[in-house]
């Protein structure tokens, strides 16, 4: 409970220094006598709010961002994996992903313009191409860093390739997978905002932009605060969709405010039990030869 509190007390400590300074009219090297007070922005946000126009924007700005995540998701994966475990697919398509990667997703809005009958599907596909490459590129580190151990133990079996793909690859590469689409959906939510101030018609982007060329800086604020609202619940919701999906792997326990608890190990090698923090097991110094004289029959007896 106190972690929460005190990231309510951050937060609320930045609103505050943002108050002070834009009320006072502070300019020393930053201007903040040009920026709205924390005030206006949330009396613009309460007008904003009642009217229609903002959760049209909302629901358009979203729509665009999950079918285009979406997708990114699916082809990203199956591309990625296709790459990572055939070197046939790794030397057909590599070449052209790799081309393709570098450029920004914004600099496709021309060619999304040319491409598509509407302004609808270039934003969503913009934003497909934005989440793609984070996703593939992810993907393809997690397969290729699989340990082939688990793979031979499932052939031994009698397993199958698909079987190998459900049983092994996907379930090994998870945790890489959800590490790419966490940064998926942030690229994401910056290419939609930015295709929409070019070309789009309705939506957040669109209407911040709006605001800007109309002079009203409140409503920037009331924009931009969204946007940031909105990313922070979309890329919590694929974390906490991507734990999940792993609650299987180990996890580290945290303990706030405290140092990780040593382990003591007793003569045979095993962890000893209840021990407390701080405390250490004294062991005589025949013991210590004993436990050096086990360790090195077992190298012995190993290597015969």
């Amino acid at each position: 409970m106190s972690r929460y509190v005190l990231r309510v007390a951050s937060l609320a400590t930045a609103l505050g220094l943002w108050q002070l300074l834009t009320s006072l009219k502070v300019d020393l090297w930053l201007r903040f006598s040009q920026f709205p007070t924390v005030a206006d922005i949330a009396r613009a946000f309460a007008d904003r709010v009642s009217g229609d126009d903002y959760w049209t924007d909302l629901t358009d700005s979203l729509t665009r961002i999950l079918t285009g995540f979406a997708l990114a998701a699916v082809l990203g994966v199956a591309t990625g994996v296709l790459v990572a475990r055939s070197r046939l697919a790794e030397d057909l398509l590599g070449p052209v992903l790799e081309v393709l990667r570098p450029i920004p997703a914004i600099a496709l809005v021309p060619v999304a313009i040319l491409l598509f009958p509407s302004d609808e599907q270039g934003i969503v596909f913009i934003t497909c191409t934005a989440a793609f490459f984070p996703v593939l590129v992810s993907t393809r580190h997690s397969v290729r860093a699989l340990t082939p151990v688990w793979e031979e133990a499932v052939r031994t079996m009698g397993g199958g390739r698909w079987r190998i793909l459900g049983s092994v690859v996907l379930p090994g590469a998870l945790p890489g997978i959800f590490g790419g689409l966490s940064v998926g959906i942030g690229v994401s939510w910056i290419c939609v905002i930015s295709a929409e101030m070019i070309s789009g018609q309705y939506g957040v982007g669109y209407r911040t932009w709006q605001d800007y060329t109309i002079v009203n800086y409140p409503g920037v604020f009331v924009g931009m605060v969204t946007i940031g609202v909105l990313g922070w619940i979309t890329s919590t919701t694929v974390e906490l969709l991507g734990r999940w999906l792993t609650r299987w792997l180990p996890r580290t326990s945290y303990v706030p405010g405290g140092r990780p608890r040593p382990e003591v190990y007793s003569v045979a090698g095993d962890p000893v039990a209840g021990q407390a923090d701080g405390e250490s097991q004294q062991q005589p110094d025949a013991q210590q030869q004993d436990r050096g004289d086990t360790g090195q029959e077992a190298r012995d007896e190993y290597f015969v």
